[in-house]
């Protein structure tokens, strides 16, 4: 991987979106700061580096009981930026009027501008900010021009001192983004082999692909991956049954924390919870189940790898 001082030392990292049972961002039901507390002293046992969404409250939350509790925690910070166009690939996407599109735009702008104040604030916190998540990939139901985005980095690189980023699938950051690679720091990288209907025997295969053909639309720019995952139940919504479940989930995991340590990959985990309130309404909707610990804060069985890691370090 190219060097770069802009990034953080290697080390092991997860994104974290804390909503339990009957909360959801987007009913502004966000989790208290005393369940914020008790995430993030279970997430401190294994990771090092946490990935937030958005600059909401729930955000807000975080920072704070990072600092509160003087946790050993670094956070990226990003923005949830909504559709500022309709894009006619997304299948479930509903058409939006030119007045919501516009009341979007301006949502984006307030959003933006809180994020700026979260990286202030806690800037000691905050090691990095992606300007937006999955809103150029063609499939995207929140869809923001390349422009846009550009003029998101350039506006936040003239205002705060963290590296900026872009989170967004592989397949744009293969060609079509490439002025917006070029404005950004590093560029982070989503991979989710099971989504593509791979075994479990192909994933790391494929997960290496994707990377190596973003490496090579992009040579001069350090890569980060920041969501990489693999669910544990499904409804066969967008990927075959057969290929999902707890021990699967595990394998993955364990392959590709070990490439990402060799490689010295920075690589967000996805996800540190399961996320009930997420996709439809059916409770084997994949959405839900990509967590390491289940939503009532179990771990589940990849855990035993990280707990073996724990044991080995303190042994030594």
């Amino acid at each position: 991987m190219t060097e770069t001082s802009n990034l953080p030392p290697f080390g092991p990292a997860i994104c974290y979106s804390g909503y339990r049972l009957n909360q959801s961002p987007r009913d502004g039901l966000y989790p208290s700061l005393e369940e914020v507390r008790e995430d993030l002293k279970i997430i401190a046992q294994h990771w090092r580096y946490i990935r937030l969404y958005d600059p909401s409250r729930h955000a807000e939350l975080v920072l704070e009981a990072i600092q509160m509790d003087n946790l050993p925690l670094q956070v990226m910070m990003g923005n949830d930026l909504k559709a500022e166009s309709n894009n006619p690939n997304c299948p479930w996407m509903s058409p939006l009027s030119e007045e919501e599109l516009a009341q979007n735009r301006i949502d984006n702008d307030h959003n933006f501008e809180e994020m700026i104040r979260l990286c202030r604030e806690y800037h000691d916190i905050v090691f990095a900010v992606s300007i937006g998540n999955e809103a150029s990939v063609d499939w995207s139901d929140h869809l923001v021009s390349e422009a846009r985005l550009i003029g998101f980095a350039q506006s936040l690189k003239a205002r705060i001192d963290q590296p900026i980023t872009f989170c967004e699938n592989y397949v744009p950051w293969s060609g079509q983004l490439k002025a917006l690679a070029d404005e950004v720091d590093f560029l982070s990288v989503h991979t989710y082999p099971v989504w593509e209907y791979k075994t479990i025997d192909e994933a790391l295969d494929y997960t290496q692909a994707n990377i190596r053909q973003v490496q090579q639309a992009n040579p001069d720019k350090p890569i980060v991956i920041t969501e990489a995952g693999w669910c544990t139940k499904t409804n066969g919504r967008g990927m075959d049954a057969v290929n999902v479940s707890e021990a699967l989930q595990t394998e993955y995991i364990r392959q590709l924390v070990n490439w990402s340590e060799q490689m010295q990959i920075l690589t967000f985990l996805f996800e540190a919870f399961d996320e009930p309130w997420k996709g439809s309404d059916d409770q084997c909707e994949p959405e839900k189940h990509w967590g390491l610990f289940y939503e009532n804060r179990q771990p589940k069985p990849v855990m035993s790898l990280f707990d073996n890691l724990q044991a080995m370090e303190k042994a030594c």
